[in-house]
């Protein structure tokens, strides 16, 4: 399919506004993402889980967006791909009649098997609000290990399911720093145009955005950033940005100004189940099974891979185990959970020749979170739409890009709040750990120092201009910086040193590795358009050279 061809297929939604699709074009060194996610409508069916002795030619091991990307491209090459998901397929709704549930009240839907919500924002007003939840195979993991909490999708859809839709392209300068061993030129001529048309970007209309009450407290963020000389930039997205004037005028469900954010979106979110698993259904060529998890993956004696599979039941617990043969793998099941799966299949021996970088180079892409405490006469407003559209850009003085937040809490807050990306030079390592059988990381909470730095350098500034505090109810009590998390893992088996150039692990024809693990833990912005586009490059390759 070509560029031209693909991008008409997926403008639908934002026919009167430009796609992002160059890349000197794409606003600078932006952020984010929070978390968001899906569609009201399931777009992608399963055709049935895969069953036990199947012999596969491509297995995917999750639906994220380097896994949608190969699946896709894979299947328009004429090959049948198999995608395992560990999470469910988001297509049933609950009982309130809806299949995400809202983010001030979350339930069973809420979390990825826990008995009670572990929410960012673990204060407000000075009171806790986690709360009991029942054990579900829910859409946000919040996964604590080695002093960090992750945050993760889980489910057909992967990442897109759970993040603000924040699709930004680095600025070119940056690229060097992020991937060192790719093209730049092929990057940004090809695959970040193909990316960011194949995912739908789009900008918000700035003359609406002047009026809209939902933006209020935005513009209050950009005329505080200007007033201590910071650029604000308006940043792309992968929301239907004219679904979301409709909400604003009345005449559709609300999504983005019901506040949906954290536990998925119903509507005007274009998760991947919109985009490119959307058009990997219609291949007739891919089929996907659901409360799936891989946990083996060992080279078969007649050639390909065995590769061993527990059925979970929606509280978590195995009801099968299937064992299938594959000619080739892929992981994809991001960073966190490829690299903990690698680093397993190192150390236990189903695959002992995979090299010694396994595991390395992962970061957090700086996560830091914050809020500021408005005066009176600045209020941010009671209505906020979920989806941010801008940012304060000090990249290159102070090493920081800070997305200015929603907080839609229903009531006026008179706060600012900002989920940042810095430059963050901290990396962590996966080890296999004997004595419990699992996987540990060795990050350490103290690492985001350097983060909280470079955050500061815009938020002091501001904070003195202005006359005006930080917030110290959100994250515990009297506690300014939200230190304790990321929503952007990245690396853990990294391009062109646990893998070849192209995603091939070293050691072993037919594994390769395409998501967000072959990153070495920096983007500079929100990494997802990244990650799309890097799995364009690499996949295109492999058909090409390896099918």
């Amino acid at each position: 399919m070509s560029d031209t061809t693909q991008q008409n297929k997926d403008s639908r939604g934002v026919s009167r506004r430009r796609f992002i699709a160059g890349t000197s074009s794409i606003l600078g060194a932006m952020t984010l993402a929070g978390h968001a996610a899906a569609a009201a409508e399931q777009v992608v069916t399963a055709a049935g889980p895969i069953a036990s002795g199947a012999h596969v030619p491509v297995l995917v091991i999750g639906t994220g967006y380097g896994g949608s990307v190969a699946a896709l491209r894979l299947a328009q090459a004429g090959v049948d791909v198999q995608m395992i998901e560990m999470g469910m397929a988001w297509d049933t709704p609950g009982s309130d009649g809806k299949i995400f549930a809202n983010t001030t009240s979350p339930d069973y839907r809420s979390y990825w098997l826990r008995t009670r919500t572990k929410q960012p924002l673990s204060n407000f007003l000075g009171f806790p609000i986690d709360k009991d939840v029942p054990l579900y195979t829910g859409i946000l993991d919040a996964e604590e290990m080695g002093g960090i909490i992750v945050y993760q999708g889980r489910g057909v859809g992967g990442g897109s399911l759970v993040n603000g839709g924040m699709a930004v392209t680095p600025k070119r300068e940056n690229f060097g720093a992020i991937l060192p061993s790719v093209d730049a030129d092929e990057m940004y001529g090809t695959y970040y145009p193909r990316a960011n048309a194949g995912l739908g970007v789009g900008t918000v209309d700035p003359t609406w955005f002047e009026s809209a009450d939902c933006y209020q407290y935005a513009r209050v963020g950009r005329k505080q950033a200007q007033r201590s000389g910071f650029p604000f930039v308006f940043v792309p997205d992968v929301y239907d940005w004219d679904y979301m004037e409709q909400e604003a005028a009345g005449t559709v469900p609300k999504s983005a100004l019901a506040g949906e954010i954290l536990y998925g979106n119903n509507y005007g979110k274009k998760s991947l189940q919109k985009t490119y698993l959307a058009q990997a259904a219609a291949t007739g060529k891919v089929t996907i099974s659901p409360l799936h998890k891989v946990t083996s993956v060992s080279p078969a004696a007649a050639g390909g891979y065995t590769v061993v599979i527990d059925q979970l039941n929606t509280t978590g617990g195995t009801t099968a185990t299937k064992t299938v043969t594959a000619d080739r793998v892929f992981f994809a099941a991001g960073s966190v959970g490829t690299s903990k799966l690698l680093v397993k299949l190192k150390a236990t021996g189903a695959l002992p020749s995979l090299n010694s970088e396994i595991g390395q180079g992962w970061g957090d892409n700086g996560n830091v979170m914050c809020g500021r405490a408005n005066h009176l006469w600045d209020p941010t407003g009671a209505l906020q739409a979920s989806i941010p559209c801008g940012g304060i850009d000090n990249w290159t003085a102070g090493g920081a890009f800070a997305e200015v937040a929603p907080l839609p809490t229903g009531i006026e807050t008179y706060a600012s709040f900002y989920l940042s990306i810095t430059k963050n030079p901290n990396r962590a390592q996966f080890s296999w750990n004997a004595a419990t059988n699992s996987v540990d990381l060795n990050w350490q909470t103290a690492w985001k120092q350097p983060a909280i730095d470079m955050a500061k350098s815009i938020f002091d500034k501001i904070n003195a201009k202005e006359g005006t505090i930080y917030r110290t109810d959100l994250f515990g009590v009297y506690k300014i910086w939200g230190d304790h998390l990321t929503y952007h893992p990245l690396g853990g088996a990294v391009l062109n040193k646990a893998t070849d150039n192209y995603g091939r692990l070293q050691g072993y024809s037919g594994l390769y590795v395409i998501d967000g693990s072959l990153i070495p833990g920096n983007t500079s912005v929100n990494p997802f358009v990244t990650i799309t586009a890097l799995a364009e490059r690499n996949i295109e390759t492999i058909i090409a050279t390896d099918l």
